[in-house]
């Protein structure tokens, strides 16, 4: 058996040195780690073939061998045509070249990577199509095209000159079986699915395991939406559910206590809520196998919302006659639903924005909390009477849309992200985008689940829920207009 080539199907990804080999591997195979797939500037930081497996389960569905890069084409080509003598060379001249080259070592970089398309593997050719054609691209070419074996031509960048592209596409014509354009820098999955198909085309020996793979590829996507859905419902629910609450001794001086009290808790309900949505943020780096893409939040991101603002209403959740017609919640301006006394949660909140530019508004600019409802009776712990100060979630029934709307942004940017990137991106939220295009029917059944959410009581209709979000998850991944 061969070192290379097994049973499995397989594609050496072969190409002159940067012409982003590396790169289109780091994106089929979604790596981002540099310790696995080297994506780098420097000439030369592939010296040997590496193996690099799509497997599921454990089970090795297909492999591709990241090669060096072809370093002295022109002068290897006339080698091969030398030991070959008169006509074209062939495959059998190939490994020829390949057994001596690799005793010798004069052309070790070509017969390295020529080793395991001798072997049987398929090849996937890296260009550059911004280059101009030169005469070592066209040695590269032909030696590839001596060695019989199913060929495909990956164009890795667009070409500004629409000349020079059509140049590229009709050279390698002539040499490749197929030739596709495969951007591995903003490659998304339907990209990377699409030239997984192709394979079919160049591989017809294997299309039964390359169609397999590729029905494995969705499953795995279809079960990533799915989780991404349960821990985003979890996140909601977990959010719009929370209160801080903080306990009061009656020998204090009550309103001094009172007034430090609000602010504390006001800062702990916040930094709850972002630890909420960083866990949630992090399972989907994870799920999706990104490690060089961070996520920022600030506690202050919801607190220095300000809801009187045209802008905010602009940008984040839904419009205010959307929350009308989604069936609002009633009492706009009681800010944050704070109480103190038995434990139990104010729930006085009336027509959504009766007061948007009054007490809510302040309190989300980070201003004066409003007044606390006071509950005489107090309540008893360890036997001692004890007054209790219970605060959140923001009455205006738009942040629960605004929470919405900022775990779909993230989410699109974390499943457009391609793994062949290298750079340490940070997605901080700044563009909101999707609640507003929903249905009115869509709004309505989100809307009354919110508000069982803020009740506190029964989770129900989390059946519902869960599809509608998968739904949407779906709709953020292809990329459809909110």
């Amino acid at each position: 058996m061969s070192e290379w080539v097994t049973d499995t199907p397989a594609f050496a990804v072969v190409g002159k040195i940067n012409m982003g080999k590396s790169s289109v591997l780091s994106t089929l195979l979604e790596i981002d780690n540099d310790k696995i797939v080297r994506v780098s500037n420097t000439a030369g930081e592939t010296t040997r073939c590496q193996v690099l497996p799509l497997e599921f389960d454990g089970r090795e569905m297909l492999r591709f061998i990241d090669t060096p890069g072809f370093s002295r084409a022109v002068e290897a080509m006339r080698a091969i045509q030398d030991l070959h003598g008169t006509g074209t060379p062939d495959l059998a001249t190939v490994r020829e070249f390949v057994t001596s080259q690799l005793e010798q070592g004069e052309f070790e970089d070509e017969a390295r990577l020529l080793q395991p398309v001798v072997e049987g593997a398929g090849v996937l050719y890296v260009i550059d199509p911004s280059k101009p054609i030169r005469d070592t691209f066209v040695a590269e070419m032909e030696i590839l095209r001596w060695t019989g074996r199913p060929r495909m031509a990956l164009l890795n960048e667009k070409a500004e000159n629409e000349e020079r592209l059509q140049e590229w596409r009709t050279r390698l014509g002539s040499y490749f079986n197929l030739v596709r354009t495969f951007n591995a820098h903003h490659a998304q999955f339907d990209e990377r699915r699409r030239l997984l198909k192709s394979l079919f085309e160049i591989d017809e020996t294997h299309r039964d395991r390359i169609k397999q793979t590729i029905d494995l590829i969705d499953e795995e996507w279809r079960q990533r939406r799915e989780e991404s859905a349960e821990d985003l419902m979890d996140f909601l629910a977990k959010a719009l559910r929370h209160r801080e609450s903080e306990k009061l001794d009656e020998k204090e001086e009550l309103e001094h206590r009172k007034e430090r009290a609000k602010e504390e808790l006001k800062k702990r309900y916040y930094a709850s809520i972002e630890k909420l949505e960083e866990k949630t943020y992090e399972k989907m780096l994870k799920l999706y196998r990104h490690q060089l893409l961070k996520v920022e939040l600030e506690t202050d991101d919801f607190s220095g919302l300000d809801l009187s603002s045209e802008e905010t209403w602009e940008k984040w959740g839904l419009s205010k006659s959307q929350l009308i017609l989604a069936g609002g919640l009633a009492g706009g301006a009681a800010g944050v639903a704070v109480d103190l006394g038995s434990g139990g949660f104010t729930h006085g909140l009336g027509t959504l924005f009766g007061a948007l530019t009054g007490a809510g508004g302040a309190f989300l600019k980070g201003d004066s909390l409003p007044e606390l409802k006071i509950d005489a009776r107090g309540v008893s712990f360890d036997g001692e009477s004890k007054k209790v100060l219970v605060v959140g979630p923001p009455a205006s029934d738009n942040f629960a849309w605004i929470l919405l709307d900022r775990a779909l942004y993230h989410y699109g940017e974390i499943v457009s992200r391609s793994h062949g990137r290298r750079d340490e991106e940070v997605i901080d939220g700044e563009s909101p985008g999707w609640v507003r295009g929903f249905s009115r029917e869509r709004r309505s059944k989100i809307q009354k689940w919110i508000l069982e959410q803020l009740k506190g009581g029964e989770r129900k209709f989390e059946s519902e829920i869960f599809k509608e979000l998968v739904s949407l998850l779906e709709e953020v991944q292809e990329g459809a207009a909110p």
